[in-house]
């Protein structure tokens, strides 16, 4: 077997990744990622333990992806938004396992402190916009996350329809309906529609 030179856990992701977003997460072979990446079959294991550690380790890498997306739009509430589908576009593997509570490790430290810092995020990219639309609770949104509280409201509602969006656009269900079929074009769907929940 070949010597793997380089990262092997970010190249074991990163073929993760890629495995999730072309079969689904039950899709997904420790032994076809070691194949691929010419690693012997106990190296993803060695990594991450088994499938369910790839997946903990995929979700995690993905929060800390977005967040970065999320962070990115400095603060302005409808290009966060527009951030979090394009996030979704360009990382279907990722996000498709990050809203997944069955397929990962609940208690894993890693996967804990990168999902806090999304919603941090998420948050804060809608704090300011809902005081200025004069949102019942916008106060509510400017207070830090903690793990396990409820989003504010105004921010639940922003993450619903851009979730939203994001999976109709992955399943093919808005190209289906002829509504965009590009990522550019998915992506100045999200901005049209997301700018909705503007002030009135």
């Amino acid at each position: 077997m070949p010597y793997h030179h380089g990262s092997l856990r970010e190249d074991l992701l990163a073929a993760a990744a890629k495995a999730v977003a072309e079969r689904g997460p039950d899709g997904l072979s420790l032994r076809e990622l070691a194949r691929e990446l010419g690693v012997t079959h106990t190296a993803p294991r060695h990594h991450f333990g088994d499938k369910r550690g790839v997946i903990t380790a995929l979700a995690a890498q993905g929060y800390r992806l977005l967040a970065g997306r999320l962070r990115s739009s400095g603060g302005d509430f409808l290009e966060a938004g527009v951030a979090y589908v394009r996030f979704a576009l360009d990382h279907p593997g990722h996000f498709a396992v990050m809203f997944r509570p069955d397929l990962v490790d609940e208690e894993d430290h890693d996967l804990a402190e990168a999902r806090l810092r999304a919603r941090q995020a998420l948050i804060a990219g809608t704090a300011a916009h809902a005081r200025a639309a004069g949102r019942e609770g916008a106060p509510a949104a400017v207070e830090p996350a903690v793990p396990g509280g409820a989003l504010p409201p105004y921010a639940l509602l922003a993450w619903s329809a851009a979730h939203g969006i994001a999976s109709l656009a992955l399943a093919g269900a808005l190209t289906a309906l002829g509504l965009g079929g590009s990522k550019e074009e998915l992506t100045a769907l999200a901005r049209a529609s997301l700018q909705h929940l503007g002030p009135p």
